[in-house]
């Protein structure tokens, strides 16, 4: 096994569907020559040529229509974003176009599309390269929506999105793409998509995230006293959502806190919160909490940790929800 960072699983993923299937083509700004903005894609270009791994103009609008063109025609083109708040331009084509095809041509045609989006706050970037807006993508039918959290998960995840026949918009939590190794099997393997992980197995209350802020949920739970067994569910897949695990945890423990980076209102963790209401509103002992950004455009750099859910605050909603 390779020890690898996220960054690195995910350009491994690439290699190894690239040389599986030559469907595969990568797309994007500076992702050939430079190997994109967060080298995700460095090498690729010099090993699978440049007709395969494609810099682009600085069009998003561009590089999603051509993706979609590329999937109606039996390739699976896996363009990247260089960041989530550029999907703007290319929203038109990805949500009213991608997602719609299957429909449109009642099954004929699906669009192979894997879309790469480093995502979230916490490397100080400036404005419009820190959102969290997953939310917004899980709400459009025919899109599925991942954020994978380790360097194990985002390559089998990747893999498992490439072969997808519908598009995926594939989050990757740029705050920790470098910010621990972990053994990644050389050799092909797969993730599902729409299948939560457990993370931490406990009793008193169920904590559910996804992304970065599933380490910063274990820094919670290092701080809390060590009589509270708190099971800890990464979703890795905001849509499907994987209710059943959610519901199964929330049934044994009767407490529920949600924890995401994207500001509260109209976040994914809403949605959260009303599944569980709707499964396990009979088991519930206390209020279901939401632990979020704040309702405000992401601060620039000074207050920019503030805004994100940390420990201590993830700590005062588990507490609180436990003394209710």
């Amino acid at each position: 096994m390779a020890n690898l960072f996220i960054v690195q699983a995910i350009n491994l993923a690439l290699a190894q569907e690239m040389e599986a299937d030559d469907r595969v083509v990568v797309l994007g700004e500076d992702v050939g020559k430079n190997g994109g903005v967060f080298r995700a894609t460095e090498g690729l270009q010099a090993r699978f040529g440049d007709e395969r791994v494609v810099d682009t103009p600085l069009a998003e609008s561009g590089i999603m229509g051509t993706s979609v063109g590329l999937a109606m025609a039996g390739m699976r083109p896996v363009p990247e974003i260089q960041f989530e708040g550029f999907l703007g331009p290319a929203y038109d084509q990805l949500v009213n176009h991608a997602a719609r095809f299957r429909t449109r041509t009642r099954g004929s045609i699906t669009i192979p599309l894997t879309v790469r989006v480093p995502v979230g706050g916490g490397i100080h970037a400036p404005e419009l390269h820190s959102d969290s807006p997953e939310a917004i993508y899980a709400h459009h039918p025919g899109l599925k929506v991942v954020m994978p959290t380790t360097p194990y998960d985002a390559k089998g995840m990747l893999i498992s999105a490439i072969r997808d026949p519908d598009p995926v918009v594939f989050f990757e939590p740029k705050r920790v793409y470098r910010a621990f190794r972990e053994e990644v099997p050389e050799d092909e393997y797969t993730v599902p998509i729409g299948k939560a992980k457990v993370v931490n197995e406990g009793s008193d209350i169920t904590v559910v995230t996804w992304g970065a802020t599933v380490f910063e949920c274990l820094k919670a739970l290092d701080e809390l006293p060590e009589d509270v067994s708190v099971e800890l569910i990464d979703l890795r897949t905001i849509y499907p959502v994987d209710v059943d695990t959610i519901a199964e945890s929330v049934e044994k423990t009767g407490r529920a806190v949600i924890v995401h980076e994207a500001p509260k209102t109209c976040g994914f963790g809403a949605e959260v919160a009303t599944l569980i209401q709707e499964r396990c509103f009979l088991h519930l002992e206390a209020p279901v909490q939401r632990v979020a950004g704040f309702d405000t455009v992401m601060p620039y750099y000074k207050l920019e940790l503030d805004y994100l859910p940390d420990a201590d605050r993830i700590g005062k909603g588990i507490t609180e929800c436990l003394s209710y």
